[in-house]
């Protein structure tokens, strides 16, 4: 594609694509309120459990709509949503919170500090960075990712799109140590999880006492040693997001190897397979969300000087739009064609909550 032709499906298919998914966005906030929403069963949101690691995308997603101006109906609703979150804090719900602290507060308490400069919601989303913050192993350098003694010592891929919300606190605070816990994980994740390929582990085990590596699991791609699309995009954004926040060329440069792995195995799809690497993939079911994502890495990457990545997001974006993309109410997802885990049967083919925030995102950034 070329920049003219960019430019041309910008104007012509994002802004009209932004009006019709905010104009839903507004629609589900009347009918759904301060809910807290991972995936779709039948075209319908069910609600999930507010410690659930979702939990932040709904909420986060009628913040997004206020960027393009105040309506009252979705900020009580992201607010009551976010107080929800919260008084997690007060009761043993604590006790279940982990890594994706991240996924929960930055779409919530942080980007309505950064709306509103409200001094309660900064407190929010400092306290979520302490409790990201001790998850933290000093021995094998890596966040560990979740709780119970049957995965002590996991970490997983997701987690670099959680680290945000360190090097947030590090900025508000002027203490390097949230910033220097992300890169110390970083590190983990450049020489463990980034494969010669430039596709990644979903999960790399370490021993929590010494350190040491134990194994790969596939986790929710297709095996150990597969490209789990969702897990690509992952790191495509959360690497240009920790370049922003460094400086450190490094992680642009990988940012950039894992996009180009990305879109050289998507491009005989146009809506990435769940898994790049099964055996039957042209008829493997889909991940939208794993497009949405990489989609916004890679306009992550276009802010930091990379001349050709603004064009790959608008194709990425224009085929959600023209092939998975729902702007009416028939069913209460955006992006269709999503799978949450198919190794454990969940939600294959329905619509998932952070497919839609991050497909409004991407629109919005390029409109």
């Amino acid at each position: 594609m070329t920049i003219a032709e960019a430019a041309r499906l910008k104007t012509e298919i994002m802004r009209d694509a932004k009006d019709k998914a905010l104009a839903k966005v507004h629609r589900r906030a009347k009918a759904a309120g301060p809910a807290f929403l991972h995936a779709t069963t039948n075209g319908r949101y069910l609600p999930v459990p507010r410690d659930f690691w979702t939990s932040g995308f709904w909420p986060g997603l009628m913040n997004l709509a206020l960027n393009e101006g105040e309506d009252s109906t979705c900020r009580a609703a992201a607010i009551e949503a976010e107080d929800g979150l919260f008084d997690i804090l007060q009761t043993d719900e604590f006790f279940g919170l982990h890594h994706d602290v991240g996924f929960q507060f930055m779409p919530t308490s942080v980007m309505r500090f950064r709306q509103t400069g409200n001094p309660d919601a900064r407190r929010r989303g400092l306290i979520a960075a302490h409790i990201l913050a001790g998850r933290f192993n000093v021995n094998s350098q890596a966040i560990e990712a979740w709780n119970g003694a049957a995965r002590s010592g996991y970490s997983i891929i997701d987690t670099v799109m959680n680290l945000p919300l360190l090097f947030w606190a590090t900025n508000e605070l002027n203490e390097p140590r949230f910033a220097n816990m992300a890169k110390l994980h970083l590190e983990t994740v450049v020489r463990e999880f980034i494969r010669d390929d430039f596709t990644t582990h979903h999960i790399v085990q370490f021993d929590s006492n010494t350190g040491a590596r134990i194994a790969a699991h596939g986790g929710q791609g297709h095996a150990p040693e597969s490209a789990w699309s969702r897990g690509q995009a992952w790191a495509i954004y959360g690497l240009a997001i920790a370049a922003r926040y460094t400086g450190d060329g490094r992680y642009t440069a990988l940012s950039r190897k894992i996009a180009n792995s990305f879109l050289e195995l998507n491009a005989p799809h146009g809506v990435p397979p769940w898994d790049f690497s099964v055996d039957d993939v042209q008829n493997a079911p889909r991940d939208s969300s794993a497009s949405a994502i990489a989609a916004c890495g890679l306009l992550e990457l276009g802010d930091l000087g990379d001349p050709k990545a603004e064009c790959e997001a608008v194709s990425l974006i224009t085929t959600l739009t023209q092939r998975v993309a729902c702007f009416d109410d028939s069913e209460d997802g955006i992006l269709k064609e999503a799978t949450s885990a198919l190794p454990h049967g969940t939600h294959v083919s329905d619509s998932l909550i952070y497919g839609d925030y991050y497909y409004v995102e991407a629109l919005l950034r390029l409109t």
